[in-house]
């Protein structure tokens, strides 16, 4: 998918909306998602909060760690962030 860097907030912005329920799917833990994704579990912390901007490098990585995963991939698809 291409994204708009014009756009690149609003990504952003839905992906971090979605974490928790993200990763709850999954089962999860902040500790392991954000070694999967490459990031500390601070890091993701202050994300999830909101106290912390993701980055355009950590919105890639959990698209391609969300993706590749048929239980989250459909959630991606109906958030306009990945293409069926």
């Amino acid at each position: 998918m291409t994204y708009k860097d014009e756009n690149r907030p609003e990504y952003i912005r839905r992906l971090t909306e979605e974490l928790p329920v993200l990763r709850a799917r999954l089962r999860l833990s902040q500790d392991e998602l954000a070694r999967g994704v490459g990031i500390s579990r601070q890091t993701l912390s202050l994300i999830e909060t909101g106290k912390q901007s993701m980055s355009w490098v950590t919105f890639m990585a959990m698209i391609a760690f969300f993706g590749n995963n048929s239980k989250t991939r459909r959630d991606l698809i109906s958030l306009g962030l990945l293409k069926s």
